[in-house]
């Protein structure tokens, strides 16, 4: 994480806000990412955005076409919108170090992740544990029916 964003991070919690963390590859954007980023800035003031780099991609089995969208070109376009506050790239195949860092209030996922279930199992919500041990919360934001960006590209 860059000194930018950990002194902003900073400045909101010293401003007393919410800070709200999810992440994603958000390769091709489609109606169901802006959805679930309004959604999820809902649940408090401030939106940090984790986003998976190329290479992270890469490792997590998207394909080998993936990402369509390089990491500049999708920061970019996450910047954009009105829900996210800020976009921090990461490179490592899960967002726990990066979740450590923010030390978000409250952690956000997308309908297929399970917040009962445990390490290591399928649906599991990683940094959930940090995130409640510091007195957060873990919200699961429904997805939007119908809409994925591997169905897309297909």
């Amino acid at each position: 994480m860059t000194e930018r964003a950990h002194a902003q991070l900073e400045a909101w919690r010293d401003a007393g806000h919410t800070i709200v963390f999810t992440n994603g590859v958000f390769d091709i954007l489609h109606a169901g990412h802006v959805t679930y980023l309004e959604a999820a800035r809902a649940q408090g003031d401030v939106l940090v955005v984790g986003l998976n780099s190329d290479a992270s991609v890469r490792v997590l089995g998207k394909g080998p076409e993936r990402p369509i969208n390089p990491e500049g070109d999708r920061k970019t376009v996450l910047e954009a919108l009105r829900a996210v506050d800020l976009v921090v790239v990461f490179d490592a195949e899960t967002p726990a170090e990066l979740i450590e860092a923010v030390r978000p209030d409250v952690l956000v996922k997308g309908g297929d992740y399970d917040p009962a279930a445990p390490a290591g199992e399928p649906g599991h919500i990683v940094g959930s544990e940090q995130v409640r041990m510091r007195g957060g919360r873990v919200e699961v934001i429904p997805l939007l029916p119908g809409r994925s960006t591997t169905n897309i590209i297909r």
